[in-house]
């Protein structure tokens, strides 16, 4: 899940921030911060009306999409001032029916609850319920007090996914339950060191999942639909995650790997272990024709720096894989400077702190505001894609109150490029559609922006094909939703579509 900022000593640019430095200021601190930012944001608005109590109630919190920020970058409080645009209006089954992409998604998250209680039973594994009812009751809540909190479910999930028929289960139901909702394309990720051992290895883990995904994929691509070419098809990809921490306690796999490096230090066994990973990747995407299409860093951000899993991801790199990298999700910019530079990101799972100056570190760092603006306009202009997990980061932030102050507004702003994601369909109690529809009500999304939100998905896609068969793939996308957005126009269109224009 998260993942631990960088170093900035001894000469080192400064955007590596030292990790291990305090993760966030005193809340007096931070709160006189946004006072000032915001105090300075009313004084260049001048003049511009706000919204009222009653008005802000119409419109049933709906914001408006704010215009991207000028010389400094602007606190979610002062964009709130904007006019806001009409509510959502379509009906939920409209943006089912959507052809939808889901590109962050975790394996081990995403368990149907009757499916873990199932494979408990049969495992001997001791879980605090045995009805789904009671999981999300005491595990699987709709809020949760913290980070570790949150991860605790991944302790029953992961113990229960350690053989062959349990993995292949879970990826199947995963790509049912994806398709099912109109999910057209999406991205697994898991880490394989979590469920290897010395029954099953890693090439025999990515096998066993590749096999559940294939077999529901097929599935669905015999429906008549696709099959005679009338609908797009279903299609999937794997990518892998290194963990920025790792002990012998997390699984048998890295027992044996602590075990046999007794003298290497724990930093260069994290390096270490990344690198297997990524080699194994390459390896069975090459010699079994597994669809392994991207690689992954998770794990704890503070103190666990990107840099120190660079090796790993230079080989994907000249291997020709994808990278993404979960960073900003529990720690700040220059988290995501690391993984961007460092490891040559291509996405950025969460990014959720980009645009959050205070949460800049490094004491090298004077302008802070400017060092996040050139940041955020670097990954605009690159179209570095942002993997926006909405209920997620609600769910692990106790700093976020409201999906509304998510930073997604921030970065709509900036007209930077995302999408949205679940990621854990089980931990989180949810699918893309209602992630989609949270994004409509809360940031109000017009249905061209929604279009584009969506598109892009599959086209910043790790897609397990050529470059030519993803261009025909989005065009046949692309094709596809406008036939959909005909059968579900109301009388008069669209909500909200002819204010905005320009990709997201």
């Amino acid at each position: 899940m998260t993942i631990e900022g960088g170093n900035t000593a001894g000469g080192r640019t400064p955007g590596r921030a030292r990790a291990d430095e305090p993760r966030a200021r005193d809340e007096m601190e931070a709160r006189r911060e946004d006072e000032r930012i915001r105090s300075g944001s009313q004084e260049r608005g001048a003049g511009r009306s706000e919204r009222s109590p009653a008005l802000r109630d119409a419109t049933a919190g709906v914001p408006a999409t704010p215009e991207p920020p000028g010389g400094a970058v602007r606190s979610r409080a002062a964009m709130e001032s904007q006019a806001p645009r009409r509510a959502f209006a379509a009906a939920e089954d409209f943006v089912r029916s959507l052809p939808k992409t889901d590109l962050h998604v975790h394996l081990d998250g995403s368990l149907r609850p009757e499916t873990l209680i199932e494979l408990a039973h049969e495992r001997k594994v001791k879980l605090p319920s045995e009805t789904a009812s009671g999981l999300m009751e005491t595990v699987f809540k709709e809020r949760y007090a913290s980070l570790d909190e949150y991860l605790r479910g991944f302790r029953y999930t992961c113990a229960v996914l350690q053989d062959r028929e349990a993995l292949e289960r879970a990826a199947y139901e995963l790509a049912e339950d994806n398709y099912a909702e109109g999910v057209r394309y999406f991205e697994v990720r898991f880490a394989p060191q979590l469920h290897a051992h010395g029954g099953m290895d890693m090439i025999e883990v990515l096998r066993a999942v590749n096999r559940g995904l294939a077999r529901a994929t097929k599935k669905w691509n015999r429906r008549p639909e696709v099959a005679d070419g009338g609908e797009p098809e279903y299609v999937y990809s794997i990518t892998v995650c290194g963990l920025r921490y790792f002990d012998e306690k997390m699984s048998p796999y890295y027992g044996d790997f602590i075990r046999v490096h007794p003298f290497s230090p724990k930093t260069q066994l994290y390096s270490l272990g990344s690198l297997e990973l990524a080699q194994a990747a390459v390896a069975v995407r090459d010699e079994y024709d597994v669809p392994i299409t991207g690689f992954d860093l998770a794990g704890r951000e503070r103190g666990f720096p990107a840099e120190d899993h660079r090796p790993a991801y230079e080989y994907a790199h000249k291997n020709f894989m994808k990278k993404t990298v979960h960073a900003g999700e529990a720690y700040g910019p220059e988290s995501i400077f690391q993984a961007i530079t460092d490891l040559h990101a291509d996405r950025i799972g969460h990014g959720y702190y980009l645009l959050s100056p205070r949460m800049v570190k490094a004491a090298s760092i004077a302008d802070k505001e400017g060092y996040v603006r050139r940041l955020a306009e670097y990954i605009a202009d690159r179209r570095i894609t942002v993997e926006v997990c909405l209920t997620s980061n609600l769910q692990t932030n106790p700093h976020l109150k409201d999906i509304a102050q998510h930073a997604f507004k921030d970065m709509r702003a900036w007209r930077l490029s995302t999408t949205i994601c679940t990621p854990n369909r089980l931990v989180s109690r949810t699918n893309v559609t209602r992630e989609l529809v949270l994004a409509i009500k809360h940031f109000g999304l017009t249905s061209r922006e929604l279009r584009q939100i969506i598109i892009y998905g599959f086209k910043r896609s790790f897609y397990p094909g050529n470059y030519i068969q993803k261009r025909s793939y989005v065009r046949r996308i692309i094709d596809f939703y406008g036939e959909v957005e005909k059968a579900h126009m109301p009388p008069g269109g669209f909500w909200g579509s002819a204010d905005d224009d320009g990709e997201p």
